[in-house]
C-alpha cells in the first residue's frame, strides 16, 4: 500500500508542475518564446504575497486575489514593450533577455527580502486529509491544486477552441506572416499569451509558498521542472503538459520510496531519468507532434 500511496501523492503533485508548465508551454506553442525567468516569477509571486499576506493581515488565498492580476499586468507590459523586440527565427535574443530577467529578479529579492527562506501560512487547511486506509491519506490542499491545474487546463482550451481571441492564437501560432495579412496584431496577441503566461505561474508560485518554504534563488529549480513537464507531455500541448507533470511528480514520489527503502535514488533525480528516457525514446513528447 505504501507504493500505491507514492503514486496516489505523485499524481497530485504532478498538478502542481503542470501549473508550473503550463505558461511556459502556452508561451512557447503561440510564439515560441522560451522564458527563462519562469521558476523567478513563480518565486517573485510568492514573495508578493508574504508582503501582502503581512501588511493587509490576510489568508495567503486572499492575496492571489491580487498578486495575480498584478503578475498578468506585469506580463503584458514585459512582452508589449519589451520581450516582443526579442522575438524572431533567432532564440537566443529571447533567451539572453529571460536569463537576465531571471538574475535581475533574483538580487532584487535577496536586497529585499534577504536569503532567508519564506513561507505562507494557510492555517490548518494544509494539513487536513481523508485518510481511506492507514497507509493512504489524501490532503485536501494537493486535490486543491490538482483541481485548479484542471480547471485551468480546461478554461484555457475552451478559450483557445471557443473565443475569437484563441482562435487569433491559433492562427498567429500557425502563420504569423497570414495572420497580420488577415488584420491581427500579433504583438498584441504575444502580450495577452504572456499576461496568462504569468497569472498562471502566479497560482502556481502562491501554491508552492503554501506547500513548502521558499528562497529567492529557489526559481531554477522549478524552472527545470516545469521544463521536464513540458517536454515529457509534447511542446505546446495543453493536456500533454497535465500528463507530463503528472508523470514527473509520480517520478518523484516513487523515486523518493525507493530511496527510502534501497537508498538508490532521490525523488528528483528518478524524474530527470524518466525525463531523459522520454526525450530519448519521442523527442516530441508523449502528446506533441512528431516532426516530418
Amino acid at each position: 500500500m505504501e507504493w500505491v500511496n507514492a503514486i496516489v501523492q505523485g499524481i497530485l503533485l504532478g498538478g502542481l508542475f503542470a501549473l508550473f508548465a503550463t505558461g511556459l508551454s502556452l508561451a512557447f506553442g503561440v510564439m515560441r518564446f522560451v522564458n527563462l525567468a519562469h521558476g523567478d516569477l513563480a518565486i517573485l509571486a510568492a514573495f508578493l504575497a508574504v508582503s501582502f499576506a503581512s501588511t493587509l493581515d490576510v489568508n495567503p488565498f486572499v492575496t492571489m486575489a491580487l498578486v495575480v492580476p498584478i503578475m498578468a499586468a506585469g506580463g503584458y507590459v514585459l512582452q508589449r514593450f519589451g520581450f516582443n523586440w526579442s522575438i524572431g527565427a533567432d532564440p537566443l535574443p529571447s533567451i539572453l533577455v529571460t536569463f537576465g530577467l531571471a538574475v535581475v529578479i533574483q538580487n532584487a529579492l535577496l536586497e529585499q527580502y534577504s536569503a532567508d527562506s519564506q513561507g505562507l501560512d494557510v492555517g490548518s487547511f494544509e494539513t487536513r486529509s481523508i485518510e481511506f486506509t492507514d497507509d493512504i491519506a489524501v490532503g485536501w490542499f494537493p486535490v486543491l491544486i490538482l483541481g485548479v491545474a484542471v480547471v485551468v487546463l480546461v478554461g484555457l482550451q475552451l478559450f483557445l477552441s471557443f473565443t475569437r481571441m484563441g482562435r487569433a492564437f491559433r492562427a498567429t501560432s500557425d502563420n504569423p506572416s497570414t495572420a497580420r495579412l488577415m488584420g491581427i496584431n500579433d504583438r498584441n496577441i504575444y502580450a495577452v499569451v504572456m499576461a496568462i503566461a504569468f497569472a498562471t505561474v502566479a497560482v502556481a508560485g502562491l501554491f508552492l509558498g503554501i506547500r513548502q518554504t521558499f528562497g529567492p534563488t529557489d526559481g531554477p529549480a522549478q524552472l527545470i521542472f516545469a521544463f521536464e513537464a513540458v517536454v515529457i507531455g509534447g511542446l505546446g500541448s495543453l493536456w500533454g503538459t497535465l500528463l507530463g507533470g503528472i508523470i514527473l511528480g509520480v517520478a518523484q514520489t516513487v523515486g523518493n520510496q525507493v530511496d527510502v527503502e534501497y537508498n538508490v535514488l532521490s525523488g528528483p533525480l528518478f524524474g530527470h531519468l524518466i525525463f531523459l528516457v522520454v526525450l530519448a525514446v519521442r523527442p516530441s513528447g508523449l502528446l506533441g507532434r512528431r516532426q516530418g
